[in-house]
């Protein structure tokens, strides 16, 4: 055993940790070096595995559109370090704005990241290329109940990436009254208190829902109603947020709403008086997957963060950062009993098992199968796609 290798690597942590004091603890440039422990450490100090699935790659770049809040900068980081590849990154905050700007043509990107029913929809426009498995030994991690769904059989264009719910979320310590059904937001005891995604086909699913409806109804009838009584409520709103609900909440700004199961789950973690209600008519049920765009300008480098993010020693860190409903069991499996200390939300120092125990325990990640036999997912709807587009610009045009 060389007795100077373990010295020579503490003086390069050294180094490396003075050179992120002194550039405020952000990234620093430093070449590739492969096989070596430096080489791909993180400015949080971790270090970043090696690929179980390691492919060549000859790109220098990856684009990414991906929605707001939703990829930990760790993930991002590793793979820069591992492969060398830089990750340029825009961010949208509704399917809608993120297949308008790839229909417009010249975006350049790489990969998205559609939810279930808006796949559809990219496949009529001939917007996305269809996967090649071989190059994807990865999709092996994944829960198989998360595979193979009706948005895309054989998971031809798509992998899995998060999985959640639309729901009622209430802060308990300031509301009188706590709702538990959808058609309860129309009370006007919550007039001017509440937020919703700015998300189309949610909103007017659950208006649907409160109807007797189904959310993916092409009944123009049925959405002219829905439309009139979606336009009782809307003045009632305070707030249509899909970057960052959470934080009005926790901020005070509203009391309740409807949100998705990520961002529940983390303004619980911070106040406890914040509670995540399924309502009686059925959840709004959805998942969020990854999709390599027609024209990739660079595929190689898309094929390996695919099999490098989805390692369960990379993909433990959505639990930590962004915690919905996680469909990769190689990532369940490599928290579960692991010791590991990270930082959680509030800044505390636990273990990794720790934050993996609480997520399993809560509902509003671990979603009980009652919940999701009440639930409803949304689909395409083909042409009435328009009927749903103009009673949003209705109404929010009367925001």
């Amino acid at each position: 055993m060389n007795k100077n290798k373990p010295l020579r690597l503490l003086w390069a942590l050294v180094i490396a940790s003075l050179a992120l004091a002194a550039c405020g603890g952000g990234s620093v440039a430093a070449e590739y070096v492969p096989d070596t422990e430096v080489s791909r450490l993180t400015s949080t100090g971790y270090i970043c595995p090696e690929p179980e699935f390691p492919l060549r790659v000859t790109s220098r770049e990856l684009n990414l559109f991906v929605w707001t809040e939703y990829v930990p900068a760790e993930m991002v980081e590793c793979f820069e370090l591992v492969y060398g590849v830089k990750v340029n990154r825009d961010e949208y905050s509704s399917n809608e704005k993120m297949v308008d700007r790839i229909s417009a043509g010249g975006s350049n990107y790489d990969l998205v990241q559609p939810t279930d029913y808006i796949i559809a929809m990219m496949l009529r426009q001939s917007l996305l290329q269809e996967l090649d498995h071989t190059k994807l030994p990865v999709l092996r991690n994944f829960d198989p109940g998360y595979l193979d769904f009706e948005f895309d059989p054989g998971n031809r264009y798509t992998i899995p990436y998060l999985v959640g719910t639309d729901a009622i979320v209430v802060n308990t310590g300031a509301v009188d009254t706590i709702p538990q059904s959808w058609a309860d937001l129309w009370n006007p005891e919550y007039a001017g208190r509440m937020m919703f995604p700015d998300d189309r086909r949610a909103v007017i699913g659950l208006t649907l829902l409160t109807l007797g409806y189904d959310v993916n109804t092409t009944d123009p009838a049925q959405l002219a109603e829905a439309r009139n009584k979606l336009i009782e409520l809307v003045p009632h709103i305070k707030l249509f947020d899909s970057d960052s609900p959470k934080s009005a909440l926790l901020a005070g700004a509203v009391d309740l709403g409807v949100t998705w199961t990520g961002e529940a789950y983390l303004a619980q973690q911070r106040n406890l008086d914040i509670q995540y209600v399924f309502p009686v008519e059925g959840a709004i049920l959805w998942q969020d997957n990854w999709a390599m765009l027609k024209g990739a300008p660079h595929p190689d480098a898309a094929y390996a963060w695919l099999n490098y993010i989805n390692q369960g020693n990379i993909f433990w860190m959505l639990i930590r950062d962004w915690p919905y409903t996680n469909p990769n069991q190689a990532a369940l499996d490599f928290a579960k009993n692991n010791q590991m200390k990270i930082m959680n939300v509030n800044g505390h120092e636990v273990t990794l098992a720790a934050v993996y125990a609480a997520y399993m325990a809560s509902p509003i990640t671990n979603i009980p199968t009652a919940v999701i036999k009440n639930g409803h997912r949304i689909i395409d709807v083909g042409e009435s796609t328009r009927l749903y587009d103009d009673i949003w610009a209705e109404v929010k045009g009367g925001y």
